[in-house]
Formats: C-alpha cells, structure tokens, sequence
C-alpha cells in the first residue's frame, strides 16, 4: 500500500534539541535520545469513514514529533497501519449496501488526500492489515505453541496472564479495564475465556464474512491488536522510540499490543514511550463515528477553509489536551494565517534569530505547540507595530513556521 506525496522540509540553521515528551506507561516525561535514525509507529484509520478533525489532531501530534527529530539532523523511520479489515467497516459496508474493499479503497484514497493538504509527513511504511496477513499467521502460531495463546470455538485468544509486564502501559486497574474492553471491541463477558480481558488473535471465518488462509489456525483473520504488533516488529523491531495514538487506544490496543510483542520476543518494552493525543468534541461530546458528531476535513476543505488555518486551529491545542472544535477556533486560525503571511509579505522585519530557537524550545518541551505559535505570534505583532531592518527575517519566518510546524505562509 503507497503512502502520500511527502512536503519538502526547509533546512535550517543551526540544530534542534532533543525531544522530552510524555509517557503514558510512567506517567511523566522522558527525553528521548534516538540515534542517528528515529523510530515510530503511530496506528492508522480504520477507513469506513472519512478523516475527521479528531484524526487530524492526533497525526499532527505525531508530525510534529518527526520534525522535531529532523530537525536534530536525524533520520526518521515511521510506520503507519491501515485496519483494512474489521467489524466496523464490515458492518458500514453491510448497512450502505457497499463492497467492503471499495469502502476501504476509498476512504483510504481521501484520507491520502486530507494528509497531504495538511502536509502531513508520509510514513516511510504504510501498512494494510491484509496485506500483513502472511506475517500475522506465524506470529499467532508462535503464541499458541508457547502456551500464550488458546482456541475457544475455533476462535485463538491471546493470555494477558503470559505477559508479565501486563498493565504496565496504561496503569489502569483491572475494574477499569474491564469497562473499556467492552467499549473498545473486546468481549470481555464471552463464557469460556481463561481471562475476561484475554484479546482475540485470529477469528475463526464467519458465514458472509471475508476469510484468509491461517494456516493451521484455520480459515479467519486476524484480530485489531496482533496487526499492529506484526507490522511493527516487521519493520521497527522491539525498543523502537514512539508508539503513537490518540489517548483511547492506550487501552486495549496499546496495552495488548505490548504484551503480544514482549511475549514473542523475550524483550521489554516494546516501545521506549508511548504517547497519547487528546480528544477533540464537538458540541460537548467526543467526535466519534458511533455518536455521527464529525467534522471532516474533506468537508472543510470544500468549504474553501486553507488547510494551512485548518492545521494552525490543531497547533492552537496542546497536543496532550482535550478541546472543542468550534467555528470561533477555525475563525481565529484564519485570522492568525492572515496575520503571518501579511508579516512575512515584507521585504525586511525585527530579526528572527530567537524567534527560530524559541520555536524550537517549545516543540522539545513536549510538543508545546500554542507556545510556538506564541513565538511567532510576538514576531508578526512587532512587525506589523514597528517592522524591522533584517532582510533575512521573513524568509526565516516563513521556514520556521514550515520546517517546524507544517504550514506553508
């Protein structure tokens, strides 16, 4: 499966800083010190709907993580899935009367088309969870020879209790996770599992339902969370930098996730962070698919929206934040745009030097991006108050902001 075009990255002077960013396993921040090449996954759409606004936060969350490693002079190797198979689109297809690969085809398609207009930075590595298919087989036979796995009616389950690190990702208590099993597409209530909260590996076929050859599993697919695992470990290997995603994958999918990799390999952990986007609501509720209280960005864009206010509204959010989105967040993005490329537009302004290296503080400081946009804030304010005599600043500026931050002025 093919990514999207890539947006060139200004090169700037000088070197960034080292990335201290939170992890959601201990609670606090770690400085991360990844070596000459940087890696991260960060876990894909399920694609039976388009790219809403929540979404687009939580990708901008994770490009700015690979600017920030850029900008240290590194190289950056990122893997992204696609959940191309799954109940969700199994069942959207089903009540639109759609082909469910067409459906998946397509909204993969926009979604392509939304990242590039926000100049998302494209995966080195983008992955369908069909096509990992023939990695994932292997891997569910190694648990289950292990002893870490075992069949309920045909059905092959992962033991949490084979991993003793389990828990460790999400520190929830068994109660909580528990709530969220069920809410997040476990089983936790199926009679005959060792342990509610036991993921599925492989689901046995299904009448009506699309089947691969497993092997000696027998005909199914795959479960959610062994589809990241075996991409993951396919392409990053164990201890890889970032394991990314909004804040509601932390558990189940991080959390199990983990555990399936620490099993397999012998190796703890699988990621040395992982790092979780909030939420984005909209009329006081998180936008989800299940509730239909989406904003799209390909809605927004038709609408006439520069994706580059689309992109600054996210940034106006600690990546870390829940917020709401709202026609008074979009209005003062575009406002904000229209400030920049005015300031930018001139032939000389105050110089940009520490406007350049306070960008890049803030990003280090764990993606404090309102405190960048704060920086650049001060800069356009002083040029449009009392302007300047540095030749060099806007085009500074205007790289800053680009390299950095993802928004063409």
């Amino acid at each position: 499966m093919h990514a999207w075009p890539a947006s060139e990255v200004p090169a700037l002077p000088g070197k960034g800083r080292d990335l201290q960013i939170h992890d959601t396993a201990t609670g606090g921040l770690v400085t991360l010190d990844p070596g000459p090449v940087a890696r991260i996954y960060v876990c894909g759409i399920t694609p039976y709907d388009a790219t809403h606004i929540g979404h687009a936060a939580t990708y901008n969350a994770f490009d700015l993580v690979q600017r920030v490693w850029l900008d240290t002079k590194r190289q950056v190797h990122y893997v992204q899935n696609v959940t191309d198979v799954d109940d969700p689109l199994l069942e959207r297809a089903q009540r639109d009367g759609h082909d469910w690969t067409e459906l998946a085809e397509r909204e993969t398609a926009l979604f392509r088309e939304d990242m590039t207009a926000l100049r998302m930075l494209p995966p080195r590595h983008y992955i369908g969870a069909v096509e990992a298919i023939p990695g994932i087989v292997p891997l569910v036979e190694r648990l289950r020879d292990a002893g870490a796995a075992y069949e309920l009616d045909g059905d092959i389950y992962f033991s949490v209790e084979s991993d003793a690190h389990f828990g460790q990702v999400s520190g929830l208590d068994a109660e909580a996770m528990r709530r969220l099993s069920a809410e997040r597409g476990g089983d936790p209530d199926r009679p005959g599992k060792k342990n509610p909260l036991d993921p599925m590996l492989w689901m046995a076929a299904r009448p009506g339902e699309p089947s691969w050859d497993g092997g000696s599993l027998g005909r199914g697919r795959p479960g959610w969370h062994i589809e990241c695992v075996a991409i993951a470990l396919d392409h990053l290997g164990m201890g890889f930098d970032v394991q990314g995603g909004g804040s509601d994958l932390a558990f189940p999918h991080h959390e199990m996730g983990a555990s399936h990799a620490q099993v397999l390999t012998g190796e703890f952990p699988m990621a040395k962070a992982y790092v979780h986007a909030g939420m984005v609501a909209l009329h006081g509720e998180k936008m989800s698919k299940s509730k239909g209280n989406l904003v799209f960005v390909s809605a927004v864009r038709r609408a006439g929206t520069d994706p580059a206010a689309l992109r600054l509204a996210l940034l106006a959010h600690h990546y870390r934040a829940d917020w709401e989105w709202t026609d008074e967040v979009l209005a003062e993005a575009e406002a904000r745009l229209g400030r920049w490329r005015a300031a930018v537009s001139r032939p000389d302004g105050p110089s940009a030097d520490a406007v350049l290296e306070e960008v890049r503080e803030a990003l280090a400081r764990d993606l404090d991006a309102p405190a960048a946009l704060a920086a650049v804030d001060r800069w356009a304010a002083a040029q449009a108050a009392e302007g300047g005599t540095d030749e060099s600043a806007p085009g500074l500026i205007s790289r800053t902001v680009d390299a950095l931050l993802g928004v063409a002025l």
